[in-house]
Protein backbone atom coordinates (compact mmCIF):
# COMPACT_ATOMS: atom_id res chain seq x y z
CA UNK A 1 0.00 0.00 0.00
CA UNK A 2 2.87 2.39 0.88
CA UNK A 3 4.65 1.72 -2.43
CA UNK A 4 1.45 2.40 -4.40
CA UNK A 5 0.97 5.65 -2.49
CA UNK A 6 4.60 6.72 -3.21
CA UNK A 7 4.14 6.04 -6.92
CA UNK A 8 0.93 8.09 -7.03
CA UNK A 9 2.52 10.96 -5.05
CA UNK A 10 5.54 11.10 -7.35
CA UNK A 11 3.40 10.90 -10.50
CA UNK A 12 1.25 13.79 -9.26
CA UNK A 13 4.35 15.86 -8.42
CA UNK A 14 5.78 15.31 -11.89
CA UNK A 15 2.44 16.23 -13.51
CA UNK A 16 2.47 19.58 -11.69
CA UNK A 17 5.92 20.31 -13.12
CA UNK A 18 5.30 19.28 -16.73
CA UNK A 19 4.54 22.84 -17.82
CA UNK A 20 8.20 23.70 -17.16
CA UNK A 21 9.16 21.66 -20.21
CA UNK A 22 8.28 22.32 -23.81
CA UNK A 23 6.85 19.44 -25.86
CA UNK A 24 9.70 17.06 -26.56
CA UNK A 25 11.72 18.51 -23.69
CA UNK A 26 13.68 16.08 -21.54
CA UNK A 27 12.71 15.48 -17.92
CA UNK A 28 15.34 15.03 -15.19
CA UNK A 29 17.09 11.66 -15.17
CA UNK A 30 15.84 8.81 -13.04
CA UNK A 31 18.87 9.19 -10.77
CA UNK A 32 18.11 12.87 -10.25
CA UNK A 33 14.48 12.08 -9.40
CA UNK A 34 15.57 9.41 -6.92
CA UNK A 35 17.83 11.86 -5.12
CA UNK A 36 15.41 14.77 -5.21
CA UNK A 37 12.27 12.96 -4.05
CA UNK A 38 14.07 10.38 -1.86
CA UNK A 39 12.28 7.42 -3.41
CA UNK A 40 13.47 4.13 -4.88
CA UNK A 41 14.39 3.64 -8.55
CA UNK A 42 11.41 1.26 -8.81
CA UNK A 43 9.06 4.04 -7.65
CA UNK A 44 10.51 6.42 -10.25
CA UNK A 45 10.17 3.82 -12.99
CA UNK A 46 6.53 3.11 -12.09
CA UNK A 47 5.62 6.79 -11.83
CA UNK A 48 7.09 7.50 -15.28
CA UNK A 49 5.30 4.44 -16.67
CA UNK A 50 2.03 5.82 -15.26
CA UNK A 51 2.61 9.19 -16.95
CA UNK A 52 3.50 7.43 -20.19
CA UNK A 53 0.28 5.39 -20.01
CA UNK A 54 -1.64 8.66 -19.61
CA UNK A 55 0.06 10.05 -22.71
CA UNK A 56 1.86 12.82 -20.78
CA UNK A 57 5.45 11.65 -21.30
CA UNK A 58 7.34 9.47 -23.73
CA UNK A 59 10.09 7.18 -22.45
CA UNK A 60 12.98 6.18 -24.70
CA UNK A 61 15.28 3.37 -23.51
CA UNK A 62 18.75 4.71 -22.91
CA UNK A 63 17.72 8.31 -23.53
CA UNK A 64 15.28 9.13 -20.73
CA UNK A 65 11.77 10.57 -20.42
CA UNK A 66 10.42 13.47 -22.49
CA UNK A 67 7.29 15.56 -22.35
CA UNK A 68 4.80 14.26 -24.92
CA UNK A 69 3.41 16.35 -27.74
CA UNK A 70 0.02 17.92 -26.93
CA UNK A 71 -2.85 15.56 -27.58
CA UNK A 72 -5.52 16.32 -30.12
CA UNK A 73 -8.76 17.16 -28.27
CA UNK A 74 -11.13 14.22 -28.20
CA UNK A 75 -14.20 14.60 -30.38
CA UNK A 76 -17.51 15.26 -28.68
CA UNK A 77 -19.24 12.01 -27.71
CA UNK A 78 -21.92 10.80 -30.07
CA UNK A 79 -25.51 9.92 -29.27
CA UNK A 80 -25.69 6.35 -27.91
CA UNK A 81 -29.33 6.47 -26.82
CA UNK A 82 -30.24 4.17 -29.74
CA UNK A 83 -28.57 1.30 -27.86
CA UNK A 84 -31.27 1.28 -25.20
CA UNK A 85 -33.90 0.46 -27.84
CA UNK A 86 -31.77 -2.21 -29.50
CA UNK A 87 -30.82 -3.97 -26.27
CA UNK A 88 -34.42 -3.93 -25.04
CA UNK A 89 -35.65 -5.32 -28.34
CA UNK A 90 -33.20 -8.23 -28.06
CA UNK A 91 -34.46 -9.20 -24.61
CA UNK A 92 -38.12 -8.96 -25.62
CA UNK A 93 -37.89 -12.28 -27.48
CA UNK A 94 -36.08 -14.16 -24.68
CA UNK A 95 -37.89 -16.36 -22.19
CA UNK A 96 -35.52 -15.11 -19.49
CA UNK A 97 -33.81 -11.79 -20.34
CA UNK A 98 -30.04 -11.96 -20.07
CA UNK A 99 -29.23 -9.40 -17.42
CA UNK A 100 -25.71 -8.75 -16.20
CA UNK A 101 -25.76 -7.56 -12.61
CA UNK A 102 -22.16 -7.58 -11.42
CA UNK A 103 -22.78 -5.53 -8.26
CA UNK A 104 -22.26 -8.48 -5.93
CA UNK A 105 -18.99 -9.40 -7.62
CA UNK A 106 -17.75 -5.83 -7.78
CA UNK A 107 -18.40 -5.44 -4.04
CA UNK A 108 -15.63 -7.99 -3.41
CA UNK A 109 -13.32 -6.76 -6.19
CA UNK A 110 -13.52 -3.03 -5.55
CA UNK A 111 -10.48 -1.52 -3.88
CA UNK A 112 -11.69 1.01 -1.30
CA UNK A 113 -9.86 4.31 -0.73
CA UNK A 114 -6.56 4.25 1.20
CA UNK A 115 -7.02 3.83 4.93
CA UNK A 116 -10.29 1.90 4.64
CA UNK A 117 -10.29 -1.55 6.27
CA UNK A 118 -11.10 -4.10 3.57
CA UNK A 119 -13.63 -6.52 5.03
CA UNK A 120 -15.14 -6.80 1.55
CA UNK A 121 -12.23 -8.57 -0.14
CA UNK A 122 -12.37 -11.93 -1.86
CA UNK A 123 -8.64 -12.66 -2.03
CA UNK A 124 -5.66 -13.03 0.26
CA UNK A 125 -3.87 -9.95 1.52
CA UNK A 126 -0.46 -9.50 -0.17
CA UNK A 127 1.21 -10.52 3.10
CA UNK A 128 -0.46 -13.94 2.81
CA UNK A 129 0.30 -14.47 -0.86
CA UNK A 130 3.32 -16.63 -1.81
CA UNK A 131 4.87 -13.76 -3.74
CA UNK A 132 8.47 -15.02 -3.59
CA UNK A 133 7.46 -18.54 -4.52
CA UNK A 134 5.32 -17.27 -7.40
CA UNK A 135 8.12 -15.04 -8.66
CA UNK A 136 10.60 -17.92 -8.51
CA UNK A 137 8.12 -20.23 -10.25
CA UNK A 138 7.54 -17.69 -12.99
CA UNK A 139 11.30 -17.28 -13.48
CA UNK A 140 11.82 -21.04 -13.71
CA UNK A 141 8.86 -21.39 -16.06
CA UNK A 142 10.36 -18.75 -18.33
CA UNK A 143 13.43 -20.92 -18.82
CA UNK A 144 11.47 -24.01 -19.80
CA UNK A 145 11.93 -25.05 -23.46
CA UNK A 146 8.95 -24.08 -25.58
CA UNK A 147 7.32 -22.00 -22.84
CA UNK A 148 5.96 -19.54 -25.41
CA UNK A 149 4.67 -22.21 -27.77
CA UNK A 150 0.99 -23.05 -28.08
CA UNK A 151 -0.17 -25.41 -25.30
CA UNK A 152 -2.62 -28.29 -25.80
CA UNK A 153 -6.18 -26.95 -25.84
CA UNK A 154 -7.06 -29.11 -22.81
CA UNK A 155 -4.05 -27.88 -20.83
CA UNK A 156 -0.57 -29.18 -20.06
CA UNK A 157 -0.71 -32.94 -19.36
CA UNK A 158 1.38 -32.59 -16.18
CA UNK A 159 -0.93 -29.93 -14.76
CA UNK A 160 -4.03 -31.97 -15.61
CA UNK A 161 -2.45 -34.95 -13.87
CA UNK A 162 -1.71 -32.88 -10.75
CA UNK A 163 -5.32 -31.70 -10.50
CA UNK A 164 -6.63 -35.24 -11.11
CA UNK A 165 -4.48 -36.68 -8.28
CA UNK A 166 -5.97 -34.11 -5.92
CA UNK A 167 -9.49 -35.22 -6.82
CA UNK A 168 -9.04 -38.94 -6.34
CA UNK A 169 -11.74 -41.47 -7.16
CA UNK A 170 -11.91 -42.54 -10.78
CA UNK A 171 -11.04 -39.10 -12.16
CA UNK A 172 -7.98 -39.20 -14.41
CA UNK A 173 -5.96 -36.60 -16.27
CA UNK A 174 -7.99 -37.24 -19.42
CA UNK A 175 -11.10 -36.03 -17.55
CA UNK A 176 -9.54 -32.67 -16.61
CA UNK A 177 -9.68 -29.42 -18.57
CA UNK A 178 -7.47 -26.47 -17.55
CA UNK A 179 -9.36 -23.15 -17.39
CA UNK A 180 -8.55 -19.50 -16.75
CA UNK A 181 -9.62 -19.65 -13.10
CA UNK A 182 -12.78 -20.79 -11.35
CA UNK A 183 -15.08 -18.09 -12.74
CA UNK A 184 -14.21 -19.11 -16.29
CA UNK A 185 -14.79 -22.76 -15.42
CA UNK A 186 -18.24 -21.99 -13.97
CA UNK A 187 -19.14 -19.95 -17.04
CA UNK A 188 -18.19 -22.85 -19.32
CA UNK A 189 -20.10 -25.36 -17.20
CA UNK A 190 -23.34 -23.36 -17.13
CA UNK A 191 -23.23 -22.71 -20.86
CA UNK A 192 -22.64 -26.40 -21.52
CA UNK A 193 -25.27 -27.81 -19.19
CA UNK A 194 -28.34 -25.58 -19.52
CA UNK A 195 -29.98 -23.83 -22.48
CA UNK A 196 -31.17 -20.21 -22.23
CA UNK A 197 -34.45 -19.99 -20.34
CA UNK A 198 -33.87 -23.15 -18.34
CA UNK A 199 -34.18 -23.28 -14.53
CA UNK A 200 -31.02 -23.96 -12.56
CA UNK A 201 -31.06 -24.90 -8.88
CA UNK A 202 -28.71 -22.94 -6.63
CA UNK A 203 -27.97 -22.91 -2.93
CA UNK A 204 -29.54 -20.06 -1.01
CA UNK A 205 -27.64 -17.96 -0.16
CA UNK A 206 -24.88 -18.47 -2.71
CA UNK A 207 -21.94 -16.86 -4.50
CA UNK A 208 -23.08 -13.72 -6.42
CA UNK A 209 -20.61 -14.37 -9.24
CA UNK A 210 -22.37 -17.61 -10.06
CA UNK A 211 -25.77 -15.92 -10.04
CA UNK A 212 -24.38 -13.29 -12.41
CA UNK A 213 -23.12 -16.01 -14.78
CA UNK A 214 -26.50 -17.76 -14.76
CA UNK A 215 -28.49 -14.61 -15.44
CA UNK A 216 -26.10 -13.45 -18.16
CA UNK A 217 -26.66 -16.81 -19.87
CA UNK A 218 -30.44 -16.36 -19.71
CA UNK A 219 -30.89 -19.04 -17.04
CA UNK A 220 -33.44 -18.85 -14.22
CA UNK A 221 -31.85 -19.42 -10.78
CA UNK A 222 -34.13 -21.25 -8.33
CA UNK A 223 -33.09 -21.12 -4.64
CA UNK A 224 -32.70 -24.20 -2.44
CA UNK A 225 -32.08 -23.28 1.22
CA UNK A 226 -28.85 -24.20 3.02
CA UNK A 227 -28.54 -24.90 6.74
CA UNK A 228 -25.56 -25.76 8.97
CA UNK A 229 -25.18 -29.15 7.24
CA UNK A 230 -25.35 -27.84 3.70
CA UNK A 231 -28.17 -28.00 1.20
CA UNK A 232 -31.37 -29.67 2.43
CA UNK A 233 -32.00 -32.86 0.40
CA UNK A 234 -35.78 -32.76 0.92
CA UNK A 235 -36.01 -29.27 -0.54
CA UNK A 236 -33.56 -30.17 -3.32
CA UNK A 237 -35.75 -33.09 -4.41
CA UNK A 238 -38.85 -30.91 -4.25
CA UNK A 239 -37.17 -28.23 -6.36
CA UNK A 240 -36.22 -30.77 -9.04
CA UNK A 241 -39.81 -32.03 -9.15
CA UNK A 242 -41.35 -28.57 -9.25
CA UNK A 243 -39.07 -27.07 -11.91
CA UNK A 244 -37.86 -29.96 -14.06
CA UNK A 245 -34.34 -28.52 -13.69
CA UNK A 246 -31.41 -30.53 -15.00
CA UNK A 247 -28.68 -28.69 -13.13
CA UNK A 248 -27.77 -28.00 -9.49
CA UNK A 249 -24.80 -25.82 -8.51
CA UNK A 250 -23.33 -26.20 -5.04
CA UNK A 251 -20.29 -25.59 -2.85
CA UNK A 252 -20.19 -28.63 -0.54
CA UNK A 253 -17.05 -27.51 1.33
CA UNK A 254 -16.98 -24.21 3.27
CA UNK A 255 -19.90 -22.83 1.30
CA UNK A 256 -19.82 -19.19 0.28
CA UNK A 257 -21.14 -17.30 2.17
CA UNK A 258 -22.35 -19.48 5.09
CA UNK A 259 -19.21 -21.61 5.53
CA UNK A 260 -21.35 -24.76 5.81
CA UNK A 261 -19.93 -28.20 4.96
CA UNK A 262 -22.27 -30.73 3.35
CA UNK A 263 -22.67 -33.47 5.95
CA UNK A 264 -21.62 -37.07 5.38
CA UNK A 265 -25.26 -38.18 5.55
CA UNK A 266 -26.39 -35.71 2.91
CA UNK A 267 -23.60 -36.27 0.37
CA UNK A 268 -24.95 -39.54 -1.09
CA UNK A 269 -28.48 -38.15 -0.91
CA UNK A 270 -27.57 -35.18 -3.11
CA UNK A 271 -25.96 -37.46 -5.70
CA UNK A 272 -28.90 -39.87 -5.64
CA UNK A 273 -31.49 -37.10 -6.00
CA UNK A 274 -29.65 -35.54 -8.93
CA UNK A 275 -29.16 -38.90 -10.65
CA UNK A 276 -32.87 -39.74 -10.33
CA UNK A 277 -33.73 -36.33 -11.79
CA UNK A 278 -31.38 -36.90 -14.72
CA UNK A 279 -29.49 -33.80 -13.62
CA UNK A 280 -25.89 -32.67 -13.33
CA UNK A 281 -24.31 -31.33 -10.16
CA UNK A 282 -21.70 -28.59 -10.60
CA UNK A 283 -19.39 -28.82 -7.59
CA UNK A 284 -17.55 -25.54 -6.96
CA UNK A 285 -14.71 -26.66 -4.69
CA UNK A 286 -13.22 -23.19 -4.30
CA UNK A 287 -11.97 -23.34 -0.69
CA UNK A 288 -10.39 -26.79 -0.28
CA UNK A 289 -6.89 -25.33 -0.04
CA UNK A 290 -8.05 -22.76 2.54
CA UNK A 291 -8.87 -25.15 5.39
CA UNK A 292 -8.04 -23.86 8.87
CA UNK A 293 -5.81 -25.52 11.44
CA UNK A 294 -8.79 -26.93 13.31
CA UNK A 295 -10.62 -28.27 10.25
CA UNK A 296 -9.67 -31.91 10.77
CA UNK A 297 -9.74 -34.40 7.88
CA UNK A 298 -11.64 -32.93 4.93
CA UNK A 299 -14.32 -34.90 3.10
CA UNK A 300 -13.34 -35.91 -0.39
CA UNK A 301 -14.85 -33.97 -3.30
CA UNK A 302 -18.29 -35.11 -4.42
CA UNK A 303 -16.68 -35.98 -7.75
CA UNK A 304 -14.60 -38.68 -6.03
CA UNK A 305 -17.79 -40.45 -4.87
CA UNK A 306 -19.59 -40.07 -8.20
CA UNK A 307 -19.69 -43.24 -10.32
CA UNK A 308 -22.25 -42.17 -12.92
CA UNK A 309 -20.84 -38.92 -14.30
CA UNK A 310 -23.30 -36.75 -12.38
CA UNK A 311 -20.71 -34.30 -11.00
CA UNK A 312 -18.88 -31.61 -12.96
CA UNK A 313 -16.09 -30.48 -10.66
CA UNK A 314 -14.63 -26.95 -10.56
CA UNK A 315 -11.62 -25.74 -8.59
CA UNK A 316 -8.74 -23.30 -8.98
CA UNK A 317 -5.44 -22.12 -7.54
CA UNK A 318 -6.48 -18.47 -7.49
CA UNK A 319 -8.03 -18.08 -4.03
CA UNK A 320 -5.06 -19.52 -2.17
CA UNK A 321 -2.40 -17.68 -4.20
CA UNK A 322 -3.21 -14.46 -6.02
CA UNK A 323 -6.09 -12.95 -7.95
CA UNK A 324 -3.75 -12.81 -10.94
CA UNK A 325 -2.85 -16.52 -10.95
CA UNK A 326 -5.95 -17.43 -12.89
CA UNK A 327 -5.47 -21.16 -13.33
CA UNK A 328 -8.37 -23.51 -12.64
CA UNK A 329 -9.92 -26.73 -13.84
CA UNK A 330 -13.05 -28.55 -14.90
CA UNK A 331 -13.35 -32.30 -14.40
CA UNK A 332 -16.13 -34.41 -15.88
CA UNK A 333 -16.69 -37.89 -17.28
CA UNK A 334 -18.82 -39.03 -20.18
CA UNK A 335 -20.19 -37.23 -23.26
CA UNK A 336 -20.49 -33.95 -21.36
CA UNK A 337 -16.69 -33.69 -21.39
CA UNK A 338 -16.68 -33.06 -25.12
CA UNK A 339 -19.27 -30.32 -24.83
CA UNK A 340 -17.27 -28.63 -22.07
CA UNK A 341 -14.11 -28.80 -24.17
CA UNK A 342 -15.85 -27.41 -27.25
CA UNK A 343 -17.27 -24.40 -25.40
CA UNK A 344 -13.96 -23.77 -23.63
CA UNK A 345 -12.03 -23.77 -26.91
CA UNK A 346 -14.52 -21.49 -28.63
CA UNK A 347 -14.44 -19.02 -25.72
CA UNK A 348 -10.74 -18.89 -24.88
CA UNK A 349 -8.75 -21.23 -27.19
CA UNK A 350 -6.48 -22.15 -24.24
CA UNK A 351 -4.95 -20.86 -21.03
CA UNK A 352 -1.61 -19.13 -21.77
CA UNK A 353 1.22 -21.63 -21.53
CA UNK A 354 3.57 -19.46 -19.41
CA UNK A 355 0.87 -19.24 -16.74
CA UNK A 356 0.32 -23.02 -16.78
CA UNK A 357 4.08 -23.65 -16.61
CA UNK A 358 4.40 -21.24 -13.69
CA UNK A 359 1.54 -22.98 -11.88
CA UNK A 360 3.28 -26.33 -12.36
CA UNK A 361 6.51 -24.94 -10.97
CA UNK A 362 4.69 -23.46 -7.99
CA UNK A 363 2.75 -26.54 -6.89
CA UNK A 364 5.80 -28.74 -7.41
CA UNK A 365 8.10 -26.65 -5.22
CA UNK A 366 8.77 -27.31 -1.50
CA UNK A 367 7.48 -23.79 -0.82
CA UNK A 368 3.96 -24.87 -1.85
CA UNK A 369 3.24 -27.06 1.17
CA UNK A 370 4.82 -24.46 3.47
CA UNK A 371 2.55 -21.81 2.00
CA UNK A 372 -0.57 -23.90 2.56
CA UNK A 373 0.41 -24.48 6.21
CA UNK A 374 1.04 -20.76 6.70
CA UNK A 375 -2.31 -19.84 5.18
CA UNK A 376 -4.11 -22.36 7.40
CA UNK A 377 -2.51 -20.94 10.53
CA UNK A 378 -3.01 -17.30 9.58
CA UNK A 379 -6.64 -17.73 8.56
CA UNK A 380 -7.37 -19.54 11.82
CA UNK A 381 -5.88 -16.68 13.86
CA UNK A 382 -7.73 -14.04 11.87
CA UNK A 383 -11.03 -15.90 12.03
CA UNK A 384 -10.77 -16.18 15.81
CA UNK A 385 -9.78 -12.53 16.17
CA UNK A 386 -12.77 -11.41 14.10
CA UNK A 387 -15.23 -13.68 15.93
CA UNK A 388 -14.04 -12.48 19.33
CA UNK A 389 -14.13 -8.82 18.28
CA UNK A 390 -17.63 -9.14 16.81
CA UNK A 391 -19.05 -10.86 19.88
CA UNK A 392 -17.60 -8.18 22.13
CA UNK A 393 -18.30 -5.12 19.97
CA UNK A 394 -21.45 -6.09 18.06
CA UNK A 395 -23.27 -8.67 20.19
CA UNK A 396 -26.60 -7.98 18.45
CA UNK A 397 -25.22 -9.33 15.18
CA UNK A 398 -25.91 -13.05 14.88
CA UNK A 399 -22.96 -15.31 14.06
CA UNK A 400 -24.62 -18.74 13.80
CA UNK A 401 -21.66 -20.60 12.34
CA UNK A 402 -17.89 -20.25 12.57
CA UNK A 403 -16.40 -22.12 9.61
CA UNK A 404 -13.25 -24.24 9.74
CA UNK A 405 -12.21 -23.08 6.30
CA UNK A 406 -12.54 -20.25 3.82
CA UNK A 407 -11.90 -16.59 4.43
CA UNK A 408 -15.03 -14.91 5.74
CA UNK A 409 -17.86 -14.84 8.30
CA UNK A 410 -21.57 -14.55 7.47
CA UNK A 411 -23.58 -12.45 9.89
CA UNK A 412 -27.29 -11.80 10.23
CA UNK A 413 -28.12 -8.22 11.12
CA UNK A 414 -30.67 -7.36 13.82
CA UNK A 415 -34.28 -7.30 12.66
CA UNK A 416 -35.21 -4.00 11.07
CA UNK A 417 -31.65 -3.14 10.03
CA UNK A 418 -31.21 -1.15 6.83
CA UNK A 419 -28.46 -3.00 4.98
CA UNK A 420 -27.76 -0.17 2.52
CA UNK A 421 -27.63 2.46 5.26
CA UNK A 422 -25.20 0.29 7.23
CA UNK A 423 -22.86 -0.12 4.27
CA UNK A 424 -22.79 3.63 3.70
CA UNK A 425 -22.21 4.41 7.36
CA UNK A 426 -19.48 1.77 7.56
CA UNK A 427 -17.66 3.27 4.60
CA UNK A 428 -17.86 6.72 6.19
CA UNK A 429 -16.35 5.17 9.32
CA UNK A 430 -13.53 3.66 7.27
CA UNK A 431 -14.50 0.04 6.72
CA UNK A 432 -15.82 -1.69 3.58
CA UNK A 433 -18.33 -4.57 3.78
CA UNK A 434 -19.89 -7.01 1.32
CA UNK A 435 -23.70 -6.64 1.43
CA UNK A 436 -25.80 -9.76 1.88
CA UNK A 437 -28.54 -8.97 -0.64
CA UNK A 438 -26.59 -10.08 -3.79
CA UNK A 439 -26.14 -13.58 -2.30
CA UNK A 440 -29.85 -14.31 -2.68
CA UNK A 441 -31.60 -14.92 -5.99
CA UNK A 442 -34.99 -14.28 -4.37
CA UNK A 443 -36.11 -12.11 -1.46
CA UNK A 444 -33.68 -12.48 1.47
CA UNK A 445 -35.17 -13.60 4.79
CA UNK A 446 -33.26 -10.90 6.67
CA UNK A 447 -30.38 -8.44 6.37
CA UNK A 448 -26.89 -9.94 6.17
CA UNK A 449 -23.28 -8.91 5.63
CA UNK A 450 -20.21 -10.94 4.74
CA UNK A 451 -16.96 -9.96 6.44
CA UNK A 452 -13.67 -11.18 5.00
CA UNK A 453 -10.73 -11.68 7.34
CA UNK A 454 -8.26 -12.65 4.59
CA UNK A 455 -7.89 -9.33 2.81
CA UNK A 456 -6.56 -7.36 5.80
CA UNK A 457 -3.02 -6.98 7.08
CA UNK A 458 -3.52 -8.84 10.37
CA UNK A 459 -5.44 -9.24 13.61
CA UNK A 460 -4.85 -5.66 14.74
CA UNK A 461 -6.52 -4.34 11.61
CA UNK A 462 -9.44 -6.70 12.24
CA UNK A 463 -9.89 -5.24 15.72
CA UNK A 464 -9.77 -1.71 14.31
CA UNK A 465 -12.26 -2.60 11.59
CA UNK A 466 -14.78 -3.98 14.07
CA UNK A 467 -14.32 -0.88 16.24
CA UNK A 468 -15.17 1.27 13.23
CA UNK A 469 -18.21 -0.92 12.54
CA UNK A 470 -19.38 -0.30 16.07
CA UNK A 471 -19.08 3.45 15.45
CA UNK A 472 -21.07 3.10 12.21
CA UNK A 473 -23.86 1.28 14.06
CA UNK A 474 -23.90 3.95 16.75
CA UNK A 475 -24.29 6.59 14.05
CA UNK A 476 -27.42 4.84 12.75
CA UNK A 477 -29.13 4.55 16.14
Amino acid sequence: MQERSSVADLANALKRELDRYSPGGKLPSSRALVERFRVSPVTVSRALAQLAAEGLVVTRPGAGAFRAEPRTPAPAPGDTSWQEVTLSADSATELVPRTVDASGVLATLAAPPPGVVEFNGGYLHPSLQPERAMAAALARAGRRPGVWSRPPADGLPELREWFARGLGGSIGAADVLITAGGQSALTTALRALAPPGAPVLVESPTYPGMLAIARAAGLRPVPVPVDAQGVRPDLLAAAFRATGARLFICQPLFQNPTGAVLSAERRPEVLRIAREAGAFVVEDDFARRMAHDDAGPLPSPLAADDHDGVVVHVSSLTKVTSASLRVGMLAARGPVSERLRAIHVVDTFFVPRPLQEAALELVGAPAWSRHLRTVATELTARREAMAVALRAGLPAWSLPHIPAGGYHLWLRLPDGSDESALLSAALRAGVALAPGRPYFCAEPPAGYVRLSFAGVAGTSEIAEGVRRLRSACDELT
